[in-house]
């Protein structure tokens, strides 16, 4: 097995936490490392191994097969930008894509940034791929093979709730599960009491939408949830069946309209939520480590990291004027 060159910016609580424990186990895996702040950088470098460079330029030259770009959200675009301007052959982001002002204040300016810079990538030949790793849940894996294997047919409808916490995830399983979002109709609550004090600042969102393929859906959006209670909760009717799931170690529901019958599946009681979460980030990595290896494409690809965006920036646009926005007329995938 070729030994994967993986280069890693922003080496904070998120790359400690979820990236690294994960990459420095992998074997044929080198690791390299560059912060803003040098010291980060070497003490990840001291725990995790590999070298730690002090500029991008030297990090660039050192010749990764992909970089995975960790800072903050906020900075995401700017450090996406900076290590595009050296030319590597892919990258990997954490989610959202890009938000200035905050995952749960995302707005149309960070939707045209995510637009401009997969837009460079590609103009430079640089492939890009997503984390979203809750497609990678025990729970949403099984969700998807029983749809397909019992042939429920298409999605009529879905309904999700999620924390802000949960918020681009949330949105991305209502793609993963019925396709891309075509409109939006959304209108804005009041900030819910105590979520300044957990740094959330962003009022509730209540949207209907409807996707490409025609489904209709619900979508509503919170700081207001306990961090006790369930951070999510999907729900998605098919022609012959239905599926609900709910957090990060909920059980899993499934409506069979053909056999007339009704499962749970449960994971094992004595595993927490925050064992799931972990374990999701080893799977979607290792699964974007294979395909590179296989010269394939990345089991979630840049662009879903987009369409993300282009939904943030939909709701936002659609409680501001009161009105419906098409997302393809309004807020287009392509660069003018």
């Amino acid at each position: 097995m070729d030994t994967l060159k993986v280069a890693i910016v922003g080496t904070g609580h998120v790359a400690e936490a979820s990236y690294l424990p994960c990459l420095a186990r992998e074997p044929n895996v080198d690791l390299a490392y560059y912060n803003r702040t040098s010291a980060r950088a070497v003490a990840c470098a001291e725990r995790f191994g590999g070298q730690a460079f002090g500029s991008l330029a030297e990090l660039a030259a050192w010749g990764a097969d992909t970089v995975f770009i960790l800072t903050r959200e906020m900075e995401r675009y700017d450090a996406a930008m900076a290590v595009l301007a050296h030319n590597p052959p892919r990258l990997f982001f954490e989610k959202p894509l890009c938000a200035r002002r905050g995952q749960e204040n995302v707005d149309e300016q960070d939707f045209v940034e995510g637009r401009g810079l997969l837009h460079e990538a590609a103009r430079r030949g640089c492939e890009t791929a997503m984390i979203f790793n809750y497609r990678f849940y025990e729970h949403t894996l099984l969700a998807r093979r029983i749809a397909a294997e019992r042939d429920f047919g298409a999605v009529s409808n879905i309904a999700a709730v999620a924390h802000y916490a949960c918020w681009s995830h949330t949105i991305d399983l209502i793609h993963h599960f019925a396709g891309p979002i075509a409109e939006v109709s959304a209108r804005a609550g009041a900030t819910v009491r105590g979520a300044a004090e957990l740094g959330l600042h962003a009022p509730d969102l209540a949207a209907a939408f409807i996707t490409e393929a025609g489904a209709t859906g619900t979508l509503l959006g919170t700081a207001g949830v306990p961090w006790e209670s369930a951070l999510y909760e999907l729900s998605v009717n098919y022609e012959r069946g239905r599926i609900r799931m709910q957090d990060l170690d909920g059980d899993l529901e499934v409506m069979d309209a053909r056999r007339g019958s009704q499962e749970r599946y449960s994971i094992l009681r004595g595993r927490s939520r925050w064992d799931q979460y972990h374990a999701s980030f080893g799977k979607s990595i290792r699964a974007y480590l294979a395909s590179i290896r296989e010269r394939a494409a990345p089991p979630v690809p840049g662009l879903a990291g987009l369409l993300e965006l282009q939904v943030e920036a939909g709701l936002r646009r659609s409680a501001d004027a009161g009105r419906p926005v098409r997302l393809a007329e309004e807020l287009p995938l392509a660069e003018a």
